[in-house]
């Protein structure tokens, strides 16, 4: 443990000082933003705020900020904590490397100094972070955050299932016992008030009351059928990029025994009738179909007495917001909006960013579908490998690194699903997809083996440095995800022979 009093050694040390905040582009850094922008304006903190999409924007906006702030880490020798100068210095080393990380690769694969030190620090800082949001996730104030937070790791494959399920276990004592208690079933969702209940994704009729969920994305601001047929786990199950599937889906309905108009109209606007037994009646045909897992635990948060959204329908709507393609704004435009969205003040954007994840998750499925039919997926060795060529619909929604994710991630899926090789069920998967025309850029991706279970562990990272390294491919490391990389078309084929051969 790097602190002992949270307060003492670390937010007491920053309420005295102006502080620079640098988040990254990812839902779960926009949380911890949110965090600690609660925080400093209850004790009235001045701080800047700086959106840093990569490694090279981190270091513009430290040099930036130089006169002016700190680390608000102290050198000590037992952690081996690096001073600002010893981060960002320049040394006869990094010259001998050559240029930084964040440039293309020349040919080197292993980091320079100036990236060791950087990582270095960054593990630390992070880990102060993680124990500060840790201890102050308990207020009700930031609860909503947390449970975000979490559950963006989860909606992102960046933790395993069972490490979801225990983490959300352990948020669930918390929100219970920092929501209102001892309250009138009649004043409990009071306009003025808002409530964070933990419970399984369905739509409870008493606040705090674990029950059962479904698992289909946006499902209460969908209709039910569009929900199941761009929900990656039915859609997986059924295999609805096939006739077959189709016709599954029709069985699945049929089974269920709801009306077609009531399952193709928005969720609010079906029957009082069907909605209370709705989650009964879908689990028991899902059993039916083997689909056994359709259930998977979630916080829910009330605003009032009309809105209520999932901790998932708030990550895939910030998610749509940060990443949005669909208008000509600026990265930082994005940001604030998709940081806007997280806060119960701005509902409009919250829906606005619904209705774009919903339009993105089509997308997502279409995709699947034809690269599926396609056969686009291919067998490299060690690794599966997919290309989306320029001119495949919605391309551009792809070139964002949480979009190609979630692609991956259903793609993989869709493909163990599909393909009798039994080796390709175990193998991960690589895929490139347009990023710069005129640049001749592509965005490369790794992600491990589909499990629900293992580790989520990726080291696609340290393989994409080496394969640059002994093909002097044109790359930039520059993602703060280390499995991303921007990769020059001309150079896509050597880069992945030496990745077949090195993985081999």
């Amino acid at each position: 443990m790097f602190v002992t009093d949270i307060r003492k050694e670390f937010y007491d040390v920053v309420v005295n000082q102006r502080v620079a905040l640098f988040v990254s582009p990812d839902i779960d850094a926009l949380c911890a933003c949110k965090v600690l922008q609660a925080l400093f304006h209850c004790d009235q903190v001045q701080y800047t705020l700086v959106p840093v999409a990569g490694w090279q924007d981190l270091g513009t906006a430290f040099m930036e900020h130089k006169e002016q702030i700190k680390l608000l880490i102290k050198q000590d020798d037992d952690l081996g904590v690096p001073s600002y100068d010893d981060i960002f210095r320049d040394d006869e080393e990094d010259e001998e490397e050559g240029e930084d990380s964040g440039n293309e690769s020349d040919g080197s694969a292993e980091p320079s100094g100036k990236r060791r030190r950087y990582d270095e620090a960054r593990f630390i800082i992070m880990s102060y972070i993680v124990y500060l949001f840790s201890e102050l996730k308990t207020r009700s104030l930031i609860g909503r955050w947390s449970v975000i937070g979490v559950t963006d790791q989860w909606v992102h494959d960046k933790i395993p299932h069972m490490k979801y399920v225990t983490d959300i276990a352990t948020l669930q004592r918390h929100v219970s016992r920092h929501n209102h208690r001892n309250e009138d079933e009649e004043n409990s969702l009071s306009i003025d008030c808002m409530r964070i209940t933990f419970e399984y994704e369905y739509p409870c009729v008493r606040p705090l009351t674990l029950c059962v969920s479904l698992r289909l994305v946006l499902y209460q601001h969908w209709s039910l059928y569009e929900s199941i047929c761009n929900s990656c786990y039915t859609s997986c199950s059924f295999k609805l990029w096939s006739i077959n599937g189709q016709k599954k889906l029709q069985e699945f309905l049929a089974d269920m025994g709801l009306p077609l108009k009531q399952v193709r109209q928005k969720f609010n606007s079906m029957d009082m009738a069907i909605k209370e037994n709705l989650r009964e009646v879908i689990e028991e045909s899902a059993n039916k179909f083997s689909m056994k897992d359709i259930r998977v635990q979630t916080f829910a948060v009330h605003f009032g007495f009309k809105n209520r959204f999932l901790a998932s329908d708030v990550v895939h709507a910030a998610a749509a917001l940060l990443e949005n393609v669909e208008k000509d704004e600026t990265p930082a435009d994005n940001f604030i909006k998709a940081l806007d969205c997280l806060s119960r003040s701005n509902l409009e954007r919250l829906h606005l960013g619904i209705d774009l994840a919903k339009r993105k998750l089509k997308a997502i499925q279409q995709t699947v579908a034809s690269c599926i039919c396609t056969n686009l997926i291919l067998s490299q060795g060690p690794f599966l490998y997919c290309h989306l060529l320029e001119g495949t619909p919605d391309v551009k929604l792809f070139s964002k690194p949480l979009a190609l994710t979630l692609l991956c991630k259903y793609l993989l899926k869709a493909f163990v699903c599909s393909t009798r090789n039994k080796r390709c069920k175990i193998l991960p998967l690589i895929m490139a997809a347009p990023l710069d025309v005129e640049k001749g850029t592509v965005i490369v991706l790794g992600i491990p083996p589909e499990s629900e279970t293992s580790d989520k562990k990726n080291f696609f990272g340290r393989a994409f440095e080496k394969a640059a390294e002994s093909t002097s491919s044109r790359t930039l490391h520059d993602h703060f995800d280390t499995s991303v990389i921007e990769l020059k078309m001309e150079d896509r084929g050597k880069f992945l022979d030496a990745l077949i051969t090195l993985l081999s």
